[in-house]
């Protein structure tokens, strides 16, 4: 049985692909109500996505969005690979790690 590669040994077009794939399995989940199997592909394709983007471009002490909830935002203390570490600003002041393809940049005055 061949083993299933990372999201790390993947290229762009293999990427791709996976996202195509699990975007699939989210369809089918949510139309059957399978609302846990639906989060565990939503978090798969968050984690897929991040390795299109480069970490470079992800400054720890700036602010950024996150996607798919408004109103929040999360300051960067650190970056470990395509995790953004940080914390939820008006959040628990717990650190936590986010894929950085949920954090969006701000545009001037969005906060």
């Amino acid at each position: 049985m061949a083993r299933e590669k990372r999201y790390s040994e993947l290229n762009e077009y293999e990427l791709n692909q996976e996202i195509a794939s699990l975007r699939d399995k989210a369809r089918k989940s949510e139309q059957m109500g399978m609302v846990s199997e639906l989060a565990v592909y939503e978090r798969k394709i968050a984690m897929a996505k991040s390795y299109m983007l480069n970490p470079d471009d992800f400054k720890p002490g700036e602010i950024y969005a996150i996607d798919g909830d408004p109103g929040s935002f999360f300051k960067i203390d650190y970056m470990n690979g395509v995790f953004a570490w940080g914390e939820r600003l008006n959040g628990d002041g717990k650190e936590e790690a986010l894929p950085i393809s949920l954090l969006l940049k701000l545009e001037q005055n969005q906060m």
